[in-house]
């Protein structure tokens, strides 16, 4: 009996654990890692940007200042074929969490220096899962 019971509060632990991980997950902000996460409105967009030949800049990369920080990250710098064919995605923004600001959009060119330094700071521990100084 004593076993059941344990076994039983291992469940709701777990559960509750999943559950609180589900609401932590809907906080999250996610950004487009792979080509069919790229909104098609977006890649039209970069197309007909990248029509126009005087164009010096990719597309992806030129700033919106003043875009929140949820639309920074669905920004998508590049979505195309790299020399061996594979699809790469590169998010213009990368959001970051930072504990005197919160979450911030760091710009991939502009704020590659601090992209770099967010970066260095992250941990791995004996289990193998990140942490963060």
């Amino acid at each position: 009996m004593a076993f059941k019971l344990a076994v039983a509060v291992s469940e709701e632990v777990n559960n509750m654990d999943t559950q609180q991980q589900s609401k932590e997950d809907e906080q999250q902000i996610r950004q487009p890692l792979t080509p069919e996460e790229v909104s098609p409105e977006q890649k039209a967009a970069h197309q007909k940007a990248l029509d126009h030949r005087d164009q010096t800049l990719n597309p992806g990369d030129v700033r919106h200042p003043e875009k929140s920080v949820e639309e920074k990250a669905k920004q998508v710098a590049v979505d195309t074929a790299d020399i061996t064919g594979d699809r790469v995605v590169v998010p213009t923004y990368f959001v970051v969490d930072d504990p005197e600001e919160g979450q911030k959009a760091l710009h991939h060119v502009d704020d590659a220096e601090e992209i770099s330094d967010v970066i260095r700071q992250a941990r791995v521990n004996e289990e193998g899962e990140r942490t963060w100084r």
